[in-house]
Formats: structure tokens, C-alpha cells, sequence
């Protein structure tokens, strides 16, 4: 029996790949297994290589595993694109229609099963993703009525009769699989679990969720790979308790009804991806301006222009820090995992409105749409700071005629902020530079002044817990620093790296600006060597680091821009080689 199982299903976009992952990590889920998925797709509708990976462990994982135990294929390119993963005690299930053949160097054990005829006996081909579910159970020794169950809930409001014919494709599959048992090797059985099952949700949900409960009521968007899903989930459940989505023409014009909505005094909020963030650089720079609250979600993707759209990169950073025209303060965040994402995104409304600034969370590809166990939420951690917010009348001398000091200037930069509507506020709102009462004003020194007292909103700004720190070593043979979805994979690098007996700190960066400068510069000093793993062509996390830590001669980069994620043995590889070198050196 193993500890852990590396599945996988492949073939044509568009003949239920997904939803056969789907079933099958549902299926384990409940059974109180933890897992962590990733979903190869192409940007086609329909049409084009799509696989879907599903690590199922005892025990947290966080990155998808460097090998492949099972690959359930439809067809054989899957088996020409995937097989390099496999190892000699690996199986291919793969469909018969497909004629399979194992490639050359290919190690893996090929069972040829008839998925697609046998569906197609039973009343439906659609029904073949059943009957590779089914020979997954056997050659796992799966409980099929877990199954079972999970089929009748799925398709019960389609009427008995589709239940019946999907549970005897499943059944089928099974006793198809389990007649060739006897000619395969390898141990693809896990160990039992106490069998409490887990939140099991991809990134854009756990920030969709995040939003909800942070107080927002009105989104607006316009759909984008692989922001998309943070529309949909807010559309399926703002509505619930009174909020509303409005899908616009255009990104220009989701950042500016959301701007308007905060402006109100409703906590308002858009998704999109990078060449729609391009598109909000001049929307993010009014709401810095008029110091209006503004939270935008950034999933990254591979660019530029079109570029990959549903590939994994991490190189809008630089961007999301410089990319509006002008000064303005502005907070960039990045969680870590979905978990994170959660209470991120809470705290993103929070910093918002305490600082009266843009907030961009820093999601990717592979977090937002990478489906991962997550712990039990704690809502009692949940707490909404509306900063400087007046919701109530102000108190004003009757014969005092002017506008309300709505950009008064004050030590902390940060000035009161009266809902519209409420008595005594009222105060002019401008792109323009303007004066304490918002009337415009070019002036030098008023020009100054203001903007001072914008940018020390932020200059020592530190939210909770900046990186989430796993650096014990006083002296560290490595320091490995990333952001987003890459800490998995450098945690798991990180453990292997300790058994072979090096000292490794590892710090993921959740505050990227304003940049935690002297937490990370701790964390430097004690490390021999600082290898920064990013996703992007230039090292933007490395140059953020240069630029804000001395780092000298210590940095290493570690890039990977091909549009996959980490694996945990290209860091583990990495590190061997450094820590070699450094030996070398001694």
C-alpha cells in the first residue's frame, strides 16, 4: 500500500476529461484523502491535448508530484505527450479504440481497455469517461459504491435511467479492468484514511468566497482566462444576500463601475488577467488619486498580448507595482494557496479602505484554477476595518460654507472619508490635482503637500504576517524565496533538500509592495546562497529583491517561463547542484 497516488486523464478537449477528474477527486475527497490538481488545457474550446493530474495523498500536499502513477488515455497522443512521467511500475489504461502503442523509452505497462465500445454497447459513448472511472477503482481496489453514490447525487434530476446506465458503465469498467490485473506490476493501493472528508476548491473560488465574506456586494468584470471563474462563483452566490455582478463591455469599464460603487460606499471589486489589467493602469491611477478604495485580482497567465492564456506565469509583477503613469501608494498582495487566498482577500478589503488605495491581489494560473484540499475555514478570524469611513452625520458649524476637508492633510496620509450623502461631507472628487477640500489646484506647494501626505499612507505599511516564514536555520546553506503557487513545490524541494542533510530556509512573500524589506534581509543574512523561483523570462521577483534588500553576491535565479508549473524535483535538483558548488568553494 502507498502513502500517495499520482492519476491522471488524458485526451481531446471537449470528451469529458475534465469531468472525469472531477469524479474521480470528488470520489477521493469524500473518502478524506488530501489532494492537489492541475489541469493542462488548451486555449481552443473544443479540440487540443487537455489532461488533468490529481496527486491523492494521506497527508497535505501542495504541488503536483514529478511522476505518474496512472494515466487514464483516450487517445495516443496523451500517451506520446505524458509517458515521460511514467515509470516502469506505472500503468497506462488507455481506451482500445485508439489502437495505443507505447512509445519508444516508454517504461510504463499499457492495458488496452475498449472505453469508448463498451460505453457505446450500454446506450452512449458520452459514457466512456464512466468506464475508465471504473477500471481506476480496480486497479486501486477502490470501493466502487462510493462511486455509486457519487453518480446517483450527480445525475439523480436526470432520471433513474441515466443513473442506472452511468452505474453499469462504471461497473463494466471495473470488471473489464480487473480481469487484467494479473498482467500488470506495481502497487497502486492506498492506505486507508480516518475518512473525513476536506474543502476541496480551486483558487478563484476561495477568493470569490473571500470577497463574500469580507462584505462585498457588487463586482463588475468582463470574462477572461483565468479570472473567469471569480465572475461565475460571484454570480451564482452574491445575489443570495443582495449583491449584485454586472458583467461589462469592456475592462475599462468593470474597473470604473467598481471604482464608482467604492466611491459610494459599497465594498466593490474586478477580476481579470494581465492584458485586461493593461487595460485598467489609467482606472487603478484615479482610484489612487482620488484616494478612493479599489481591490482588482490579477490571475496571472503567459503573455505577452494574447500569449499563453491557459499556461502558468508569474510575469505581471512589475506591472502590477509600476505599471500605472504617476506616483500613487498601492498595495500588491499574493497568497500562497487557496486557504490563503481566503483570508487574503478579506484582508485586501480591509487595507483598501484603512488606506484608501488600490489593493491587487497576485493570483496565477495555477492557483486560481489548480483544485486543492483546503483545512476547515475559521470565520471567527473574519474582521471588516473600514478605516477613516464616516457612515454618520458630521457636526459642522452652519455658517461654515465650504466643502468638507475630504483630503485633509494629516500625519498618517491617510484623511477622513464621508460616505456621499451623509450631512456635512459633501466634497468635490477630481482626477485633477486638487486641494484638502478636493477643488482643483495646481499650485507647487499645494502639489506637494498632497502628495506627501498620498504616498506616507503606505510607506510603512506592513500587513500581517508579510511572508509566511519556514526559516529555522540561523545558518542556512540556502535561502529559497517565491510568491503564489510556487510553494509547493519549494516546500516539498525543501524537505527532500533536508534529508540529504543541508539547511534550507524557505520565506513566500505575501506582501510584494510596498516590499517587506527588512523581514526579507534577516532572512538573507543568515543564507549562504538566496534562490528566488519565479515564473517569468527577466527574474522580476529577483529584481523586486535587488532593489529593496542587499543581497550581493548570494542570488541565484531560478526561472521557468515554458508555461508548466514546479515540480518538486526541479528544486530539489537546483539545490543539490548549489549546494555542490558551494562545497567546491570551501
Amino acid at each position: 500500500m502507498k502513502s500517495q497516488v499520482s492519476w491522471k486523464v488524458g485526451g481531446q478537449q471537449g470528451e469529458g476529461i475534465e469531468s472525469t477528474g472531477e469524479i474521480f477527486a470528488t470520489a477521493m475527497n469524500r473518502k478524506g484523502y488530501y489532494l492537489y490538481g492541475y489541469r493542462h488545457f488548451s486555449s481552443r474550446i473544443k479540440g487540443g491535448h487537455t489532461n488533468n493530474k490529481i496527486r491523492v495523498s494521506t497527508s497535505p500536499v501542495h504541488a503536483i508530484s514529478d511522476d505518474l502513477d496512472i494515466l487514464i488515455a483516450f487517445d495516443q497522443e496523451t500517451i506520446e505527450l505524458n509517458h515521460q512521467e511514467m515509470r516502469k511500475d506505472s500503468v497506462i489504461i488507455a481506451d482500445s479504440k485508439a489502437k495505443p502503442e507505447k512509445p519508444e523509452h516508454c517504461e510504463a505497462q499499457l492495458v488496452a481497455l475498449p472505453f469508448t465500445a463498451t460505453a457505446k454497447e450500454l446506450g452512449t459513448t458520452l459514457m466512456k469517461n464512466m468506464v475508465a472511472v471504473g477500471a481506476t477503482c480496480a486497479v486501486m481496489n477502490l470501493d466502487i459504491s462510493d462511486f455509486e453514490t457519487l453518480i446517483t447525487n450527480m445525475f439523480t434530476k436526470k432520471g433513474d435511467k441515466v443513473v442506472e446506465m452511468n452505474i453499469e458503465a462504471l461497473n463494466e469498467g471495473y470488471r473489464l479492468m480487473n480481469e487484467q490485473l494479473s498482467t500488470i506490476d506495481g502497487d497502486f493501493v492506498l492506505e486507508t484514511t480516518e475518512g473525513t472528508p476536506h474543502l476541496y476548491m480551486i483558487g478563484n473560488d476561495a477568493i470569490g468566497l473571500g470577497a463574500l465574506s469580507a462584505g462585498s456586494r457588487f463586482m463588475a468584470a468582463y470574462p477572461i482566462t483565468p479570472a473567469s471563474e471569480i465572475m461565475e462563483y460571484m454570480i451564482e452566490n452574491l445575489p443570495k444576500v443582495g449583491g449584485t455582478v454586472v458583467q461589462t463591455e469592456d475592462e475599462i469599464a468593470a474597473a470604473n463601475m467598481a471604482i464608482g460603487s467604492n466611491y459610494a460606499g459599497v465594498r466593490a471589486f474586478t477580476a481579470s488577467a494581465g492584458p485586461g489589467l493593461s487595460l485598467m493602469m489609467e482606472a487603478i491611477g484615479l482610484s489612487g488619486m482620488t484616494e478612493t478604495p479599489f481591490v482588482v485580482i490579477n490571475t496571472q497567465r503567459g503573455g505577452p498580448s494574447t500569449g499563453l492564456p491557459t499556461k502558468q506565469e508569474q510575469s505581471d509583477l512589475m506591472q502590477m507595482i509600476y505599471g500605472t503613469h504617476g506616483d500613487i501608494p498601492k498595495i500588491v498582495v499574493a497568497p500562497t494557496d487557496a486557504e490563503d487566498a481566503f483570508y487574503l482577500t478579506i484582508e485586501a478589503f480591509n487595507l483598501a479602505e484603512m488606506y484608501q488605495c488600490p489593493v491587487i491581489i497576485l493570483s496565477d494560473l495555477q492557483l486560481s484554477l489548480g483544485k486543492q484540499t483546503v483545512e476547515s475555514l475559521d470565520y471567527n478570524k473574519i474582521e471588516i476595518n473600514r478605516g477613516e469611513t464616516i457612515q454618520s452625520d458630521i457636526e459642522r458649524d452652519e455658517a461654515d460654507k465650504a466643502y468638507f476637508k475630504r483630503y485633509a492633510l494629516t500625519e498618517s496620509g491617510v484623511s477622513p472619508r464621508p460616505i456621499p450623502g451623509v450631512k456635512g461631507g459633501i466634497h468635490h472628487v477630481t482626477g485633477v490635482e486638487h486641494n484638502e477640500e478636493g477643488k482643483t489646484s495646481e499650485a507647487a506647494d499645494n502639489r506637494q503637500q498632497q502628495m506627501d501626505k498620498r504616498m506616507r499612507k503606505t510607506e510603512h505599511l506592513l500587513i500581517n504576517d508579510p511572508v509566511e516564514n519556514d526559516a529555522s536555520h540561523e545558518a542556512a546553506d540556502i535561502l529559497y524565496l517565491g510568491f503564489i503557487s510556487t510553494k509547493g513545490a519549494i516546500q516539498e524541494g525543501k524537505e527532500r533538500l533536508e534529508q540529504q542533510g543541508l539547511k534550507i530556509n524557505h520565506l513566500q512573500i505575501r506582501q510584494l509592495h510596498p516590499f517587506p524589506s527588512k523581514t526579507i534581509q534577516e532572512a538573507v543574512d543568515k543564507a549562504s546562497k538566496v534562490v528566488v523561483v519565479e515564473h517569468n523570462y527577466q527574474g522580476q521577483l529577483s529584481n523586486i529583491l535587488k532593489m529593496n534588500v542587499n543581497v550581493g553576491d548570494k542570488l541565484i535565479n531560478q526561472t521557468k517561463y515554458d508555461g508548466t508549473p514546479f515540480l518538486p524535483n526541479e528544486i530539489e535538483s537546483k539545490g543539490l547542484e548549489i549546494a555542490k558548488n558551494l562545497k567546491e568553494l570551501v
